[in-house]
This record gives structure tokens, sequence and C-alpha cells, in this order.
């Protein structure tokens, strides 16, 4: 495994990779971070996939809306927390939804499938943020809640997807 950090309007970012894929990226101080690696047997060396996991975040940090799919995602999850991830990966930019419609589109696809507790307890544990863009979720009145990273920072990706100018 090998880690990165870049350095965002948002505060420090790590980037853990495999050499292959992109397994995490953590806000610093974000809840779960690390989620169960033993960041130090992590290398401190940057790979190809954390070069383009930066250009990806230069550009987003820009205000440009990168595509991720140069990037291979590996986040080592459950099956299902995989399969809510791949649903929050279909929101776009500049767009919320709702737990509710994260779990209405899972039995949509699965049937019964878990509870709106378990789609937030699965969107909460998210390893990928930012590329995996859990921030994106609100809670069924509109209005923010839970984001591991802290509801300011949360705050303040949606105005930067939004194009409302940002205080960096």
């Amino acid at each position: 495994m090998y880690k990165t950090y870049y350095k965002s309007p948002i505060g420090r970012i790590l980037i853990l990779t495999d050499g292959n894929a992109l397994l995490g990226l953590w806000l610093e101080e974000q809840k779960y971070f690390g989620a169960g690696y033993d960041l130090e047997q992590a290398q401190q060396e940057e790979t190809e996939v954390s070069r383009r996991v930066s250009a990806w975040l230069d550009a987003y940090f820009k205000g440009e809306n990168p595509a991720t799919d140069e990037i291979l995602l590996a986040p080592q999850v459950t099956e299902f927390r995989s399969k809510v991830l791949t649903v929050l990966q279909k929101i776009p930019y500049g767009q919320t939804a709702t737990y509710s419609d994260i779990l209405r589109e899972l039995q949509a696809e699965y049937g019964k499938i878990g509870s709106a507790r378990a789609v937030g307890s699965a969107i909460g544990h998210n390893p990928i943020s930012l590329l995996i863009p859990c921030h994106r979720i609100v809670g069924s009145d509109g209005k923010l809640t839970g984001y591991a990273g802290g509801l300011d920072k949360k705050s303040f990706l949606l105005k930067l997807e939004a194009g409302e100018k940002t205080r960096e």
C-alpha cells in the first residue's frame, strides 16, 4: 500500500492506493479515517494512481466536474456497502439525494434489501470520499445531515459543485 497527502481548501486529504487502484480517500480528522487499514504499514510514496487522483482533486476544487472513469476505485467493503457506493456514484455533480432515494434505488434493483438506517451506515463508512460522493446525501427535508468529514466541509463541497463562491 502507498499513501500520499493532498492539500485542499478543506484540509489535508490522505490518498491510499495499492499501486493499481484507489483504496481510500479521507479528509484528515474524518470519522472512520483509514477505514481499518494499518496506515503505518503504507509506504509514503506517489504512484500513478495517486497522481491521477491528485489531478482529479485539482480539477474538482477548481469547480470543474472531472470524470472518475480513469481512476480504478477499489473500496474494501461488504457486498451491501458496495451496492450503496455504486448508487452514490450515479448522483450527478451539483445534485443531491436522500437516504430514502438511495434505498428506493437499491430495492428497485435488488428487491427487499437493507433499511434507510443501513444505507446511512454504509454511506457514513464510505472509504473513498469525494470520488464516491457521499456528501451529496441530504435529509428527507433537504437539510444537511451527517457527514463523516463534518457539516462545514459538506456545505463547502455542495456550494462548490453548485458554482457558488466558496471561501478558502
